[in-house]
């Protein structure tokens, strides 16, 4: 008997984990049910460990098939983009697509987004992770991120998508019961809505007076009495009224137009935090990475445009 890992074990195992059951790969391969369990059996036997846990009414990974099963959709999605970069499918985007984003933009953004992708480019397979925290730019865990600001590293190419403006801002109902801040310093008597996400600097809001080098920056040290880490959340306290809150601007936006949040301190800027889609150098020559990021920086300036409309 063969021993090892066969090339066509991977793609074969990638499809029952996708499809969930034997019976439902058996029908996606064009095969039987025995086939296919027989020849996951013989995978089994080559490689000396169970991939695979199978009851009567359902199919789950071991903990050595989620390792093949990362490996296997890595090795395949090289392959595919290898046949890219040689030419051999620059017109139509195929194969895995490792997406991640932050927590709050990518529900209410980037999943949507995808949604529309998928339906235009049916045979990319996107899968999208969501983190309060972006994840290593050294590590090869994702094809794009979507992430806020250009990432220093120069061994990633950051594509700009969007400006991403920071903005404080307030219920009405808080402002009338508390009063409208008129400068930085009166912050430190308003209750402060706090948002931990990334590495960012918590309980400090930076505010600058004017642009570029005649700009004068100020750091304010906030307090409140409800902190998150979910930017969704942080909105939804900033509606009912509980403080003042520090939020993207495409976030807000909708908000601040309908007028249940109003903006605080115009007159001052917060750090930009513009919207890039940040992948390795050498995903730049991948159909699938080239039009998602395209589709993806299109639809951000259709929105913006519509929004100013």
């Amino acid at each position: 008997m063969s021993s090892g890992i066969q090339p066509a074990d991977l793609g074969f195992f990638s499809t029952l984990a996708r499809a969930g059951s034997l019976s439902a790969a058996g029908r996606e391969l064009g095969v039987t049910t025995p086939a296919v369990s027989k020849h996951l059996a013989l995978m089994e036997a080559r490689l000396g460990v169970a991939l695979v846990v199978r009851t009567t009414r359902r199919m789950s990974l071991t903990p050595e098939g989620e390792i093949y099963l990362e490996r296997a959709r890595r090795i395949l999605g090289e392959i595919d983009e290898m046949g890219e970069m040689l030419g051999a499918a620059k017109a139509m985007p195929t194969g895995l697509l490792r997406v991640n984003a932050t927590l709050g933009f990518g529900r209410s953004h980037v999943a949507p987004l995808i949604s529309r992708f998928v339906r235009k480019h049916p045979q990319v397979e996107v899968q999208l992770q969501l983190s309060v925290n972006p994840p290593p730019l050294t590590e090869d865990t994702f094809d794009v991120c979507i992430r806020f600001g250009a990432p220093p590293d120069q061994r990633v190419i950051a594509r700009y998508i969007a400006p991403n403006r920071r903005l404080l801002c307030a219920s009405p109902a808080y402002l009338a019961k508390r009063g409208v801040p008129k400068a930085p310093n009166d912050l430190a008597k308003h209750n402060c809505i706090g948002i931990r996400q990334g590495e960012e600097a918590y309980g400090v809001w930076r505010l600058t007076s004017g642009r570029g080098k005649s700009g004068a920056a100020q750091a304010v040290k906030i307090r409140g009495n409800l902190t998150t880490n979910d930017g969704e959340i942080a909105v939804n306290w900033a509606l009912d009224g509980h403080g003042i809150l520090m939020r993207a601007e495409w976030d807000i936006d909708r908000y601040l137009r309908s007028g249940r949040l109003v903006h605080v301190l115009p007159q001052y800027h917060t750090p930009d935090a513009d919207i890039h889609a940040v992948f390795p150098q050498h995903h730049q020559l991948s159909a699938r990475v080239r039009a998602f990021v395209d589709f993806v920086a299109l639809s951000f300036s259709q929105q913006a445009a519509s929004s100013k409309s």
